[in-house]
């Protein structure tokens, strides 16, 4: 079966249906042209933007320019009550002294150092599955959310998902995402930033997850002092200095990075493994393929999954959590022949580059296959960007290619999915997401 598409609106260019549709759903308010479009420029009132599909455009502006095309404010406004200044959103010299700081704790060396806890969080995900392994139909993204987190806190800071500071933010996390709308309407149009204003929930939850990643930082800053603190990535990253600057993270810069790990790490997995499960659900013979590899009980055995890891990139390639990014002209720029001003937003949709009918063979099928193609590997190189590009490529690429295909031979050598009763439809929301869920049904394989 064809993996589904957001349902296509209507898309002539009204301000209001264009604002209306990207605060409910950023993907359905695209023009179903742009799976074959290289480029498309939309204006109106406030907003002046180009999608771009074209290769040559996107390496452009995400490896050979990045500094000329930096993220884009209007986008990252939804984002500051949670995150405040982080590597995520910020630009310039900002943004290069957090990464000179970030990038160490994700170098390979550590990947090996982080394996065992990621081991202990997907046999702690199996276990959580068997009560609901008798064939009813259940959503599967509070369980992969559940899942990612686990991973997110047992690598960052060595305590299990169930540990009380843990299980917190988790929870007031959950309550985000409810009162956070993808899109500021304020910063979307490019009001003044006084004006971008946000909901007193969104307000309250945010100050609430920062509080209690604040009390994990103290506590653990309180380790290090004292020289018993665990090797794990938080240590790492509150005690390397920038190289060029010889400062560390402060408190708040810390909070910042941490609540930043906690969105990219945990919710892009938790997506991916979603939807990664969804598609073998619909594929049973994918199923075997994987559950005849076995799983990972050491890091040198994630070289044994194979079908795993083609399965999980291949739902990284239809399903990109983070769905969509926008970068802003610093200057005037020409793009395809088109004049872009400074300040017009430059917009790159994975979602729609790795289903472009006229770079992938088959756009919209569903084959693991087609990596081991020469199709496969060109469109790899030049239109596969799951974890963006460039230097603002996210650090923790490696880490979820290890974590992804880890739990995914986990899940699927102890189960076997079928599809629910209804077939999800993707939403982008913090990511893509199911629109009333991914629902499945999961039985023990013998």
């Amino acid at each position: 079966m064809i993996p589904p598409k957001p349902p296509a609106r209507d898309s002539r260019p009204s301000l209001w249906r264009f604002v209306r549709g990207f605060r409910r759903d950023i993907l359905s308010a695209q023009s179903p042209r742009l799976y074959r479009a290289w480029m498309a420029e939309f204006r109106a009132p406030f907003i002046h933007s180009f999608t771009c599909n074209d290769p040559h455009l996107i390496d452009l502006v995400l490896r050979r320019r990045p500094m000329d095309f930096p993220k884009s404010p209007r986008m990252a406004a939804g984002l500051t009550p949670l995150l405040g200044r982080s590597s995520f959103i910020s630009n310039g010299e900002r943004w290069l002294h957090q990464r000179r700081i970030i990038d160490p704790a994700f170098e390979g060396g550590r990947l090996r150092d982080s394996f065992a806890a990621m081991l202990a969080a997907s046999d702690a995900t199996v276990a959580r599955l068997v009560p609901l392994a008798d064939g009813r139909d259940i959503d599967i993204e509070p369980l992969t959310s559940h899942a990612a987190a686990d991973v997110i806190f047992r690598t960052l800071f060595s305590i299990p998902i169930e540990e009380e500071a843990a299980a917190g933010v988790f929870a007031a996390f959950r309550d985000h995402q409810q009162a956070q709308p993808m899109v500021n309407a304020g910063g979307l149009l490019g009001l003044p930033r006084w004006l971008h204003l946000h909901s007193r929930r969104t307000r309250q939850t945010a100050r609430r997850i920062r509080g209690l990643i604040g009390q994990l930082v103290a506590t653990r800053a309180a380790r290090i002092a004292a020289g018993d603190a665990p090797q794990d990535l938080a240590t790492k990253i509150m005690t390397t200095p920038d190289p060029q600057t010889g400062a560390c993270f402060n408190h708040a810069e810390m909070i910042d990075e941490v609540a930043t790990f906690f969105l990219a790490g945990h919710e892009t997995s938790a997506s991916a493994l979603a939807w990664a499960l969804f598609l073998l659900a619909e594929n049973p013979d994918w199923q075997d393929r994987i559950a005849a590899e076995g799983t990972a009980r050491d890091f040198a055995g994630m070289r044994g999954l194979a079908a795993a890891r083609a399965v999980f990139r291949e739902a990284l390639r239809l399903y990109p959590p983070v769905a969509m990014t926008v970068r802003q002209c610093a200057h005037a720029e020409t793009l395809r022949n088109r004049r872009a001003p400074k300040g017009a937003q430059v917009v790159i949709s994975p979602f729609h580059l790795h289903r472009h009918e006229r770079l992938w063979d088959n756009p919209d099928s569903f084959d693991p296959d087609r990596w081991d193609t020469e199709n496969g590997k060109t469109c790899q190189r030049e239109a596969f960007i799951p974890f963006s590009a460039g230097p603002r490529a996210c650090p923790g690429a490696g880490f979820a290619m290890v974590e992804g295909p880890l739990l995914l031979a986990a899940i699927i050598s102890a189960f076997r999915i079928k599809p629910g009763a209804a077939r999800p439809v993707p939403v982008l929301r913090m990511t893509l997401r199911g629109r009333d869920g991914i629902r499945l049904r999961l039985t023990p394989r013998l």
